[in-house]
């Protein structure tokens, strides 16, 4: 009884893990995306390829022999899958690709602050925020040896 105690604890750390809880949230959206994109091709692109292609998908098929029994491939559902797979996989290539470039570009200007020397220092009697350079504060006037006596040595 002890060991079924510690899966079924075990299993409520994996279900709570935020990984798991991304994923269920991403396999539910992803299903919504996916019936938008079902709709797009059946309701509006098929239907404007059929006008080019003198004919709807949906409605392609063979049947194989002959009789009420015979079985029929219905290849035109085969091409209406095909083409919602190859717009839903270039929509979500298109936003991946708008993402990772707005990541890049905050990434960029990160970087770019970091790299920045500071240009200011804070004097250590006053606390004034003071050039970098100063070896004097102009807001107390004291003396700041420590930069003085490294600038000395020099």
């Amino acid at each position: 009884m002890g060991k079924g105690k510690g899966l079924i604890e075990e299993f409520k750390k994996f279900i709570m893990r935020g990984n798991v809880m991304d994923m269920a949230v991403g396999v539910i959206v992803g299903g919504a995306f996916t019936s938008i994109v079902t709709s797009l091709n059946q309701d509006i692109l098929t239907p404007i390829l059929g006008i080019f292609g003198g004919t709807d998908f949906s409605n392609l098929k063979v049947t194989l022999g002959s009789g009420e029994a015979a079985p029929v491939l219905c290849y035109g559902n085969f091409i209406t899958a095909v083409l919602n797979f190859l717009i839903t996989a270039f929509v979500i290539f298109i936003l991946v690709k708008l993402m990772n470039g707005i990541s890049d570009r905050f990434l960029r200007k990160k970087e770019e602050k970091e790299d920045e020397a500071p240009t200011t220092k804070v004097c250590p009697y006053c606390r004034s925020t003071i050039a970098l350079e100063a070896v004097r504060c102009p807001h107390c006037t004291s003396v700041l040896e420590e930069e003085a006596e490294s600038s000395a040595g020099v």
